[in-house]
């Protein structure tokens, strides 16, 4: 069994067009995955850890793997995944990937899909909260799918992560920022607001903060359960992960996101609609990059060959206790 470390991942330069590409695949085909639901176990101190099980199967072959993502706190970075993956037609373990590269990347391509397929007709004020690595994939990728349109983006101030955050983004002469040191100020008059915070303890905005046509996409859930309630429709990645949520009986209308790009679900009618998209993660997304990934590395042969390895054999003898 191979190793794939973050720094292994990094190195082949995948770009975020090829991320976009790779989780519009995986939502047209969510149907096609074996996905059980994830377990979810919170403990004090705001700490969570997430299992996440699931099976998919591609042309080149089935694989199949379990990922598991922590958030604590006191830790740098908070969050932390690793991905167990096997050959689904054989049960042959092949690799164990880091899995913060993925994460990021895939939520952030997942956050950018969500505010072009459900985002006003030309939206172009962003306003973002929560600034590390995940809000940095999402605008990465958004600003490179949507290279040639102007957006300005509207940053929350949080210690200097504002600072960093415009400073990564300063070659990109399509984004044009402004920090605010307000959440009502991030979200009012903004055509999407993403939000990646990992904590709010309570909603961060009155009801009037949301202008007509907004699009709000909370990566983390929280901090918007008001909207549950007055937002003309509200999607999610997985009907699982929100059925069990305070106000799901009371959504206006709701719909998975694969359905609206498959045609059977209504997606944005109108400029005036009130969007929420719950976009909590679907493993199908990691198991697929996971799975390229590996597959881009097994086609350099010298580079395959210098990745750490895990000596899984098992006993060969039948009975062995």
């Amino acid at each position: 069994m191979r190793v794939i470390s973050f720094e292994d991942i990094k190195q082949l330069n995948i770009s975020p067009l090829t991320c976009y590409k790779w989780v519009s695949e995986m939502i047209i085909h969510k149907k096609d995955a074996f996905l059980p639901m994830k377990t979810h176990m919170n403990m004090p101190g705001n700490v969570f850890c997430n299992v996440m099980p699931g099976i998919l199967h591609l042309e080149d072959g089935s694989y199949g793997g379990v990922k598991v993502v922590s958030r604590y706190p006191d830790r740098i970075p908070a969050l932390d995944s690793q991905i167990l993956m096997f050959n689904a037609n054989s049960g042959e373990f092949l690799a164990l990937v880091d899995g913060n590269w993925i994460t990021a990347m895939r939520t952030g391509a997942v956050a950018a899909h969500s505010a072009i397929c459900l985002g006003k007709k030309d939206f172009s004020t962003i306003g973002m909260l929560g600034l590390g690595n995940t809000a940095r994939a999402s605008m990465l990728v958004l600003a490179s799918v949507m290279k040639d349109r102007e957006f300005c983006v509207k940053l929350l101030r949080y210690k200097d992560q504002a600072e960093l955050f415009q400073n990564r983004f300063s070659e990109y002469k399509n984004l044009h920022f402004t920090i605010v040191d307000t959440p009502e100020a991030t979200v009012r008059g903004s055509d999407v607001v993403i939000s990646c915070a990992t904590y709010f303890p309570d909603d961060i905005c009155s009801d009037d903060c949301f202008d007509k046509g907004i699009l709000v996409i909370p990566v983390h859930t929280r901090g918007f359960t008001n909207c549950d309630l007055f937002f003309d429709k509200v999607y999610a990645d997985d009907t699982g992960h929100v059925d069990h949520f305070k106000y799901f009986s009371r959504y206006k209308y709701y719909a998975e996101v694969s359905d609206v790009v498959n045609g059977t679900a209504l997606g944005r009618e109108n400029d005036s609609e009130r969007i929420l998209a719950y976009n909590i993660g679907v493993f199908n997304h990691d198991i697929f990059y996971a799975a390229n990934i590996y597959n881009m590395l097994r086609a350099d042969k010298e580079k395959f060959e210098r990745l750490g390895k895990i000596d899984m054999k098992s006993p060969q003898d039948k009975f062995w206790v």
